[in-house]
Order: C-alpha cells, then structure tokens, then sequence
C-alpha cells in the first residue's frame, strides 16, 4: 500500500507532465478501438443487408468453372420454381429475375449508379417484396415502367415521373419511374431498378421463359439444412442449391474489401502505438531523471530497488488504464465520425446501430496499458538503480555526452545487416526473392536506425545546426547544444517523427515510380490514339461497340476480350488459362517485343502466342502445336507463331489469338463481351476524332474515351488517391510524433528550470529564451525529417528496383514532395515549440534561480 499511495502522489503530482504521454495513448487506442467498432458496425451492415437479400434456400444454375464473361447472367428455366414449390416442406417458392449486368441513365445522359455498390436490376415480384416495400408512387404495370430504390432517388435527384434508359445486352430500354422502393433494412449504397415480372425476364435476361434463381421460404419446424436436401433430391444435378447461410457467406466473399479496410486500419494503429511507446519511453526516462534526489532519498529512508521499480511501473499503469479508458471513448466517437464520412460519400451506416462488442474495451485496455507498461519498463529499471547516495546530489542527472558504446556498436551492426539485405533485395533476380529480402532490410534498418539514432544525433545536429543555426548567433548555438545535450533523449524524440516519415518517402518513392514506369510503357508500347474502357462492372453492349465503329475519322476500330481456355502441351500438362482475343490491329495497338516470331502470326487462324516462362516451363517453340479446349466450346489443335517478352508493364504474361479463331470454336451465345475497344485516328485528325467519339458514346456514360494523356492522368490520379489515404492514416502516427516533440520541450524546461534562470539573471531576454527553445524543436524535427526520408529514400529505391522485376523498371524520386514534407518537419518544430517556449518565458528569474 506505501508504493501504491507513493505512485498516486507521485501521478497526480505530475500530472501536468504525463497529459501529452496520456494524449498518445488515448489517440493510439482510439484509432485501434475507432477501427473494430467501424468495421464491426460496417461488417453487421453488410450482413444485414446480404440477409435481406438472401432467403432460407435458394436455387440457382450451377457456375461453370472458368466460364466465358458473355455480359449474360446465368439463369435456369422459369418452370423450375413449380418444381421447387412441389416439394414437401416449402411454404413458398418464387422466381427471381436479378442481374448486375446493366447501366442506369437519366435523361440527361448522366449514369445512375450506387455510391460505392453495384446497380441490380430484378422483377418487382414475391421474393424481392420480402426484403422491400412500395415507399411512394405505384407499382410498374408492363414493360414500360420501374421502381427505384428510395435512397438512390434521393441521392441522384431523382423523382417519379422521371424517365431512366436500362442498358444491357439485351439492348437499350425507356422506363418511366412509377414509385420508389426501400429496404426493411439499411441499404448500404446499392442501386435497385426493379420491373415488372412480365417484362423483367426479357429487358434483363433476353429471354421469357428464363429466370436468375427461385427463392424459397421453408415451411415451419423445417430447418434450412433439411429443405436444402429435399429439394437437391427432387431435382437432381445441373443446380446449385445453397441455404441462407452458404449465400449470405458467398455474398461477404464477394465483398472482399471489408478485411482489407480492417486490417489496414490496424495495421496504422499498430505504427501509432509503436511512436507512442517512444513518446512514453522518453517522458519517464526524463521523469526519472528529473526525480534522482527524490528517488535517492526514497532509497536512504529504507525503499528496496524493487519498492523504486513497483513505483514508477505503478505510474505507468494509472496512465495506461485512464488512457486506454478516455481512448475507447475517443474510439467510438472516431468511428461515428468515419460512419458519418461514409454516409456523406453515400455509403449509408445507421449509426443507431453501431457495433460495440465485448473485444473493444478488452482490445482498447489490452493496447493501452501493455503498451504503455513495456514502455515504462525500461525507465523503471534505471529508477531502481538509483544510489541513496544520489540525494546527495543536485536534482537532476548530466545529459549523456554521447550514446553507450555497446548500443552504437549494437545498432551499426543492425543497419549494417539491414543495409546488405536492401542491396541483396536490389539486387536480386526473382521478385518473389526480392520481396522477402526488402522486407527483411526494412525492418532491420528500421530497427537499426533506431537504436543508431543518439549516435548519428551527434553528427546530424552538428551538421543541421551549422547550415539553420548559424544565422542566429549566440541564441542558435545554444539550441544546438542543448539539442546535442542528450543525444539519447533527442535520438528518441527524433525516432518518433522518423518512422512516419520514413513510410511517407518509401511509398511516395515507389508511387511515382509506377506511375513513371506506366507512362514510360504507354510511350513506348502504345500505338492507338484512344482507349476505350467501361467505368463499371459491364462489358461493352453490341450498340457501344457499333457507335464506336461508325464513329467517322477513325482509320480502324480494335475489340479485345478474354477468351477461357484449357491448354494442354505436348509434355502432357494442362492448365487453365485466360487468352486476350483481339483483331489483328491490336498488335499495332500494343507493340509488344517477341522474343521468336511475328507477333502478326499469333492473329492468324487457329494461331496464339505464349509467353516467354511459359514457353520455357514446357519447352515451346514457334511451329509447336499446343491442344485447346474452348470452355463452353470445341477442342481444337492451336500452332504457337510468336514467343512474346515479359519486360513489360501492359499486358505482361498475356497469351494473344484472333477474335475471329475465338468466334470459330465458340458458339455466339458462349463468345465473351468486349471489355475493352481501341482506336486509332486518321493521319492529322486525332482531335476531331476524339471528339467525335464522345459524342457517339454521350448516350453510354459508363464508358470512357481516353487519350493517351487521359490515360497517364488517370493512373496518376488513382495512385495518388491512395497514397492520399494512407499519408491521412500515417497522420495519426505524425501527430503523437509531434506530442512527442512537445513533451520532450516541455520536461527539458522543467528539468532547466535553474539553468534558464540563470541565463535569463545575466541578460537573455524573453524573446531570446523563446526563439532558443524553438529552435532546439525545429532542429530536433529536421533531425527526425532527414533520418526518416534517408530510410524512406533507400526503401523506396530498393522497392522500385523489386517492381523493375515486374517490369516497373523507371526510378523517379518525388523530389518536390520529399523537400515539401522537410519544410513541413521544420514548421512542426515550430508549433511543437510553442507551448514550451511560453513557458518557459514566463518563468520567473528569481524562482528558476533558486529551484
């Protein structure tokens, strides 16, 4: 109980002092428990609405394995439903129409689309109205008319009355919006058209007497297992027959981002823990210093080095539970917060519906208080080694001239190790090798600069503060020096800051060289003037394809495709493989080096071509015949014409054969849609032809024409988007670094308090003692800034060399945003230095003197 009443004394009589190291707990918590409570509330979401979509047995057509994408869903024959509603123990049994294969437009040629979910199209009949109610308006009565999804509408503006295009394969069809639809249960962005039964089958499917699935309710007392197995018996195979739980699981897998958001977040919230261990490792080794002649008179009256340790981990367990306990409050607020974005971005999330369970607070306490306890461990160690003879000194130790030998020599040898493995990495032949070297040097240098950081401290503070400091005579030498001081405790500080903006150097490094090395291909590779891609799901519909080609100015048009296959060598193996079938154009449109033969060959009849590993894996060569097996069609004998390279971005290990050999052994209704259209203009006229193509494709807004300019600016942006999204979550990590850097100013005053007095009673003045400490802040945080992007700058070359395996083979170094983030560093020193530096200006001279 005495170290126990000692450690609350001891708390609240610093309490002052521990905010900033309670504030990184508290953010690095509520980014961990913000993360399980966002995701767990998105996660019930999702599966509330899979569960409203989803019945208690559904019957569907079987999905062939490796299937052609012909743009068509699968469906069954509409008289299965009678079969299903026959069988004992179905208390209903109703046919589905339901695809994702279609576009939505409005009137005035703008897409109609979910914010952030696909657009389904289904019949307004027994098995959606389940999940669904009329909300306003009337049902659709004859092909003519729709419903649409009350949230839709809302979002997109649209009202009943309004008149929408359906476009799908079937073709192009004008709806009037007769009533809007909602769902019993929140609808978290996807966009429902939904049809008259009658009509449904043919505007969506092509056919009347077809159907996308039969849904059933079982009867009382009959479990869903059971039902599932009654009616597997009655019709026998060619069906795929799955209960509530089998569908609503292959719906989450095909919502795959879900574990992906969660385990990215986490992994942020693990960087922001690791820079608030720094933070807190720093605050109680300064605190322990600050205390020797408190700790060496608690060792003369009787306390045991053990008694000393108890203590000061005691401490940190107090800080750890209030700020584990304010984090997971500060938790849940930040996933409201992030619900609420989504919201705005159309992703609707009921957050009177949001997910707390039992492992947020365990999670939030366990990070907390762990955390914050390894933390401490090391600082309550050298409390316990403190003397009784130390209360005979003054308050406070001398800073370390320089870092301990064996932890220099310790942290050499591991960025030494860290260093040969990021050149082995460059080195290196095979991605996959090259991979596991870089991510063995990456954490070796990460670990090793750490522990180096107090020694290099010596060299760079000298080296920063000759180049910034020097202009400000007398007041920036002694910033220098107090920042070289204590190189551990600035080593530290700076460690903190590093790590955040080593990850920010790496990946802008390796962004923009993807972003060069693609351009670079598209340069040298690309031969057509204009690409044209879908922006959603669907593949192009036979009028887009034919507004293309009777787009005036174009000197020819190119289709491409994937083809499904099995191909079998002459060694015997067999493999399943996706072929780009395209018109012989293309091999003007993509220049791609072959290794043997013409690439023009691979587009003669029952010709292909093959990569070169692939080639070499089966000992190929140009006249070899290999066996193909069209899925869904014949099995013909192909001739190998050309052997292409794989140093390459576009298209890299892409087998290519003719459109028309595809058409040859394919039946019409087996031929996969085009997915992309090339296009090359006629000499001189590319301007007027690109125009020209928009106007032909104005009434199809899912599909875009670029030019190649288009085209780079696209990818640039795409990539900068998501470095975007990860600068924001390495943001977190930046500003408990910065708490960091504030609470190290703020000890360092307190632990100076005589000293700036002294200093301040032979004439610095006020302005001269604050200018002082915001200079020591700003050269602290260079010092972090160019330890951290040096390790950025290496990773990121030695990860671009890796990529060039790939074909990514353009190394560009983002030197504005390198030299931005630099600037930024300094200006954070800055703002870090605020607090302190006033003050330590309002200190007064007599008391500091006499402290």
């Amino acid at each position: 109980m005495t170290v126990l009443r000692i450690s609350l004394r001891s708390f609240f009589a610093h309490k002052g002092r521990m905010v900033l190291s309670g504030m990184a707990i508290v953010l690095s918590v509520a980014f961990v428990c913000g993360t399980l409570v966002f995701t767990g509330t998105l996660n019930s979401t999702f599966d509330r609405f899979f569960g409203s979509l989803t019945s208690d047995v559904r019957v569907g057509p079987v999905a062939e394995e490796h299937a052609q994408e012909t743009g068509r869903p699968d469906t069954i024959a509409a008289d299965v439903a009678d079969r299903v509603r026959a069988v004992d123990g179905v208390a209903a049994a109703d046919g589905q129409v339901m695809t994702e294969h279609l576009t939505l437009v409005d009137a005035g040629g703008e897409q109609i689309d979910g914010s952030g979910g696909p657009t389904f199209g289904a019949d307004w009949g027994p098995a959606i109205q389940r999940s669904m109610d009329l909300a306003e308006g009337r049902a659709p009565s004859g092909p003519g008319e729709a419903l649409l999804d009350a949230d839709t509408a809302e979002r997109q503006g649209v009202a009943i009355g309004d008149r929408l295009d359906i476009v799908a394969v079937p073709g192009r069809v004008t709806v009037e919006v007769t009533g809007l639809a909602s769902f019993r249960d929140t609808n978290p962005g996807a966009a429902f058209v939904l049809l008259d039964p009658a009509a449904a089958a043919e505007r969506l499917l092509g056919a009347t007497d077809e159907i996308s699935t039969v849904e059933v309710v079982a009867a009382d007392g009959v479990s869903d297992d059971e039902l599932r197995e009654r009616i597997v018996a009655a019709l026998g195979d060619g069906f795929d027959v799955e209960t509530r739980a089998e569908g609503e699981q292959a719906l989450r897998d095909e919502v795959g981002f879900l574990g992906v958001v969660r385990y990215a977040m986490l992994g942020f919230a693990g960087i922001a823990v690791l820079v608030g261990i720094f933070l807190i490792v720093n605050t109680f080794s300064m605190l322990v210093a600050q205390r020797t002649r408190e700790i060496g008179l608690m060792r003369a009256i009787g306390s045991s080095r053990r008694q000393v340790n108890r203590s000061v981990l005691t401490e940190a367990l107090l800080l750890g539970v209030v700020g584990s306990v304010l984090g997971i409050g500060a938790g849940i607020g930040l996933a409201v917060g992030l619900m609420a974005l989504m919201d705005a971005a159309g992703v609707t999330m009921d957050t009177s519906r949001l997910t707390v369970t039992a492992a947020v607070p365990v999670a939030g306490l366990a990070v907390g208080v762990v955390t914050t306890l390894v933390a401490a461990w090391l600082p309550a160690r050298r409390a316990g080694r403190v003397s009784p003879m130390a209360a005979l000194r003054e308050a406070g130790t001398p800073g370390d001239a320089r870092a301990g030998r064996v932890r220099a020599a310790l942290g050499l040898l591991v960025s030494g190790a860290g260093a040969a493995a990021l050149v082995a990495a460059a080195g290196a032949d095979e991605a996959s090798g090259g991979s596991a070297l870089l991510g063995l040097g990456l954490v070796a240098t990460l670990v090793g600069a750490v522990v180096v950081a107090p020694l290099l401290a010596s060299v760079v503070v000298r080296a920063v503060s000759a180049v910034v400091l020097r202009a400000f005579g007398p007041v920036g030498r002694m910033a220098g020096r107090n920042a070289l001081r204590n190189p551990r405790r600035t080593g530290a500080t700076a460690g903190a800051l590093m790590i955040g903006l080593a990850l920010v150097g790496g990946l802008g490094v390796v962004g923009s060289s993807v972003v060069a090395s693609a351009s670079d291909q598209l340069d040298r590779s690309v031969g057509a003037d204009f690409i044209v891609d879908s922006s959603s799901s669907q593949a192009f519909t036979p009028d887009a394809v034919r507004a293309v080609r009777e787009t005036p100015g174009l000197a020819h048009v190119t289709e491409l495709t994937m083809v499904s296959v099995e191909l079998t060598t002459a060694d015997g193996a067999s493999s399943a493989q996706e072929l780009v079938a395209a018109d012989p154009t293309y091999a003007d449109d993509l220049r791609t080096e072959t290794l043997s033969g013409e690439l023009a060959a691979a587009y003669e009849p029952d010709h292909l071509s093959v990569p070169e590993s692939f080639a070499t894996e089966h000992g190929l060569a140009v006249g070899d015949e290999l066996t193909a097996r069209f899925v869904g069609g014949e099995t013909v004998p192909l001739t190998l014409g050309a052997v292409t390279s794989e140093d390459t971005v576009l298209d890299q290990g892409a087998m290519y054969l003719a459109l028309d050999t595809a058409r040859a052994h394919l039946p019409a209704e087996r031929m996969p849609s085009t997915t992309t259209l090339f296009a090359t203009a006629d000499d001189g006229a590319e301007d007027a032809a690109y125009a020209a193509l928009q106007e032909s494709l104005r009434e199809f807004p899912m599909y875009e024409v670029n030019n190649q300019a288009d085209y780079k600016q696209l990818l640039e942006d795409e990539i900068g988007a998501l470095l975007n999204i990860v600068y924001g979550l390495l943001a977190l990590a930046i500003v408990v670094a910065i708490l960091g850097v504030v609470n190290t100013l703020t000890l360092s005053v307190v632990e100076r308090t005589r000293e700036i007095g002294l200093m301040r009673a032979i004439g610095l003045s006020r302005r001269q003692l604050r200018r002082m400490i915001r200079l020591e802040s700003v050269v602290i945080a260079v010092f972090g800034a160019v330890l951290g992007l040096g390790l950025g700058l290496a990773w990121g070359v030695t990860a671009q060399r890796v990529l060039a395996l790939e074909g990514f083979d353009v190394l560009e170094i983002p030197w504005p945003t390198l030299l931005t983030v630099l600037a930024a560093s300094a200006v954070v020193g800055l703002v870090a230095a605020l607090l302190p530096a006033f003050r330590a200006g309002r200190l007064p001279v007599l008391r500091a003197i006499a402290t």
